[in-house]
């Protein structure tokens, strides 16, 4: 008999915490297996049952924090990108700053991607117009964040979605 999926997730999440908080103390790449489950507090085999690599644990880990948050700012649309979630989008970035430059400074931009594929990237119906028009929003907002973390985060919050809805050409301002 298997764990339950709150438990299954608790763990996963033990691990990617584990993982991030080794990354304060050494290279991305020097960092084991071994050590992410011993600090976890699992077995070795726990970690290869949950996750194939270390990035998908880092990916994991963004996507809890995102639904986290999402829940506790009441977002009602948080797997598509509308201009209405593009001040949530960056203001939860910005919550996590320090984390997403920890993961850029070990060039681990592709966890970030991943999270956002997962989450901004729903699967759509047969509409063609509908899946082009998603995908192109979708990935002129990661383009956004990544140049706005590779700045470090110089713009407020409130600045970059200024800037992308202006780039979007929409007339509302926040």
């Amino acid at each position: 008999m298997g764990a339950s999926p709150k438990t299954t997730e608790y763990l996963k999440e033990c691990m990617a915490d584990a993982l991030l908080q080794a990354m304060k103390e050494k290279p991305f790449l020097k960092i084991t297996v071994n050590e992410i489950a011993d600090a976890a507090g699992v077995n070795r085999s726990t970690w290869f049952r949950n996750f194939n690599d270390k990035n998908e644990a880092i990916t994991f880990k963004l996507i809890r924090l995102w639904n986290r948050w999402a829940d506790e700012h009441g977002m009602k649309e948080r797997h598509r990108y509308t201009l209405d979630n593009a001040e949530d989008f960056f203001a939860f970035n910005y919550s996590i700053k320090d984390l997403l430059s920890e993961i850029y400074r070990e060039e681990l931009q592709a966890c970030v991607y991943n999270a956002f594929y997962q989450v901004m990237m729903p699967q759509y119906g047969a509409d063609p117009a509908e899946c082009y028009e998603a995908r192109f929003y979708s990935f002129g907002l990661f383009g956004f964040l990544d140049e706005w973390i590779k700045r470090g985060f110089y713009e407020t919050p409130e600045q970059i979605t200024e800037l992308f809805r202006k780039m979007m050409g929409s007339k509302e301002t926040v």
